[in-house]
């Protein structure tokens, strides 16, 4: 049992994009100061989006630059839709950004308003304009697409043959709306590190039917070099319908280090990050926009908090 597992915060970005009321910069600072406090040390801590379509990261600029000066020993990256995003993250000098494809052309196009060969192509525009940045492909619906239903392995094989030859060797393999299942997952994964035994490969695992510790815990047996979860859960695809929370960053390092995992991160300073987050950022600013009877916050599924 155990070994080293590598958790990947995307709260800030994943998590706060679906607070309907905008959350002061400050605020959004001092969740993340109480997060990296914890003991993580890789956050995803905004995207570099037009404000028109995803309010709330507005500051995403001021965001990155303060961050960038508190945390330099942090591994700070931010999600970028297309090549002005991702000039935008160079010019404020984060050195990582993920970039999102669907595997499902549908959600694609209802997500970035391009083909999946479009996208494929900016990723390429991306890689030749800024080529000092480290760039991970994000491959959203990879389990399973709200329009078109469950996605083949083989697709997803494709997909990523065709994304490496440009030069990308890192990938998140995301599912976006939760409804993966534990010997989906292990095929999943076992399928892709044999296909690609040099590539590096995360999970993104939403929590939409209560499974997402378990797949989590499935694709790190299955060769997976880190996992992203959310602070309480928050989190969801706002242009994927059903899409509802992440897996909680809090219950899965406590699953974890109880396992024998070593996550580098206290449980009991990631716990007060995650009150802090509850009582300042869920209870102030969600409104009735987000679907909070999913929030682990609102149905008390954290049974640590006393």
């Amino acid at each position: 049992m155990g070994g080293k597992v590598k958790i990947v915060e995307v709260g800030p970005r994943d998590g706060f994009q679906s607070i309907k009321n905008f959350i002061p910069t400050e605020i959004k600072l001092n969740a993340i100061d109480k997060i990296i406090n914890s003991g993580l040390n890789k956050i995803q801590i905004t995207s570099f989006v037009s404000p028109k379509a995803i309010p709330q990261m507005k500051d995403s600029r001021e965001l990155a630059e303060e961050c960038l000066e508190r945390y330099p020993n942090v591994e700070l990256f931010a999600l970028v839709p297309n090549l002005y995003g991702a000039k935008t993250a160079m010019e404020v000098g984060l050195k990582e950004v993920s970039i999102v494809v669907s595997l499902s052309e549908t959600h694609n196009r209802a997500n970035v308003n391009k083909s999946i060969e479009d996208s494929i192509n900016e990723i390429d525009n991306i890689l030749q304009s800024c080529s000092e940045l480290s760039i991970t492909v994000d491959i959203a619906t990879a389990f399973g697409c709200p329009f078109e239903g469950e996605m083949q392995v083989e697709d997803l094989l494709k997909l990523i043959e065709k994304i490496g030859k440009l030069g990308i060797n890192s990938f998140t393999i995301c599912d976006t709306i939760g409804i993966a299942y534990p010997s989906q997952v292990k095929n999943i994964f076992e399928s892709i590190k044999k296909e690609f035994p040099n590539m590096r490969f995360g999970a993104h695992i939403h929590d939409t039917r209560n499974m997402g510790i378990l797949n989590s815990y499935i694709a790190i047996k299955n060769g997976v070099n880190s996992v992203q979860s959310s602070i309480g859960g928050l989190g969801g695809c706002p242009f994927a319908p059903g899409a509802s929370g992440n897996t909680s960053s809090e219950d899965l390092v406590y699953a974890l280090n109880k396992d024998g995992y070593d996550t580098g991160i206290n449980f009991d300073v990631l716990l007060d990050a995650a009150k802090y987050t509850k009582e300042n950022i869920v209870g102030n600013y969600s409104g009735h926009h987000i679907n909070i009877e999913n929030s682990k916050f609102i149905m008390g599924k954290i049974k640590y908090i006393k």
